[in-house]
Order: structure tokens, then C-alpha cells, then sequence
């Protein structure tokens, strides 16, 4: 269990950018396939955090804070047609948390307020990668 008791989900700000950022290998956090650079599965949602904190990209980034500010978790998503239908769609490019902080529901508060600001941006769907062998994360999204 979370030693966090409280958190807020809020519009994430440039300014959380480098604790987003000390966030990123957390996506690496489970047995990478000994094919892959581990580094490679973050660095390309880090150069897309990055142009969003220049103000470049157009994503939804969302964080949990706890009640002194600190970030506790992220989500980024970005806005683009689904690749079949061509529909208004979204992809959840990151969802990172702070090891310290799994367990209190904050994931689950970042990932329905990615849904919801997806949705009103006009999105229809969400899509995801996760890696077959990453089963906290496949956990998580069953």
C-alpha cells in the first residue's frame, strides 16, 4: 500500500517537467526482453515531454501531486486519428508513477483523467503499447 494517503490530479505544468522526466525509466521497471535497450523504451516519450515543456507538442499531461506539490505520477497522451478508422483518437504515451506511491490509486485517478480530457477533446478511442511480459502493467489495464 501507498504510503501516500492523499493525492490531486491536475494539468500537469512545464515546471513538472523534470520530475517528469526523472519519472521516464520507470517504464522500464519490469523484465525487458534481452533484444531491446531497455533506454529505448523511454527515450522517444522523453523527447516528446520535452517538446511539450518547450511548448512544441501538443499533448494532455496530466500529474498527481501530493499535498505539498510533489509529483507522485504522470500521464501524457497525445491526440491523432486511429490508424483504421481514421476516427479522432488518442494513445497514452506514458503512464509513469513514483515506486514509492504505487498502490493508492493514482494510476487509476491519471488514467480516467487522461479519458476524460481525451474525450472532450474529441477523441473515440484510446490505444496503448505494453510488451506481453510486462505483467504489472497488463494487470493494471485488465
Amino acid at each position: 500500500m501507498s504510503a501516500t494517503k492523499t493525492f490531486t490530479i491536475r494539468d500537469a505544468l512545464p515546471d513538472d517537467g523534470d520530475a517528469m522526466l526523472a519519472l521516464m525509466p520507470r517504464l522500464t521497471d519490469f523484465d525487458v526482453p534481452a533484444t531491446r535497450n531497455p533506454d529505448d523504451l523511454w527515450r522517444d516519450d522523453a523527447k516528446l515531454l520535452r517538446r511539450w515543456i518547450a511548448g512544441e507538442a501538443d499533448c494532455l499531461v496530466h500529474a498527481a501531486v501530493d499535498e505539498h506539490e510533489r509529483l507522485l505520477g504522470f500521464t501524457m497522451v497525445s491526440l491523432r486519428p486511429e490508424l483504421l478508422s481514421h476516427e479522432p483518437s488518442a494513445h497514452l504515451e506514458v503512464i509513469a508513477i513514483n515506486k514509492s506511491a504505487e498502490g493508492g490509486g493514482i494510476a487509476k485517478a491519471l488514467l480516467a483523467a487522461a479519458e476524460r480530457a481525451a474525450g472532450e477533446r474529441g477523441a473515440k478511442s484510446m490505444t496503448l503499447h505494453v510488451f506481453a511480459n510486462n505483467t504489472r502493467a497488463r494487470s493494471f489495464y485488465d
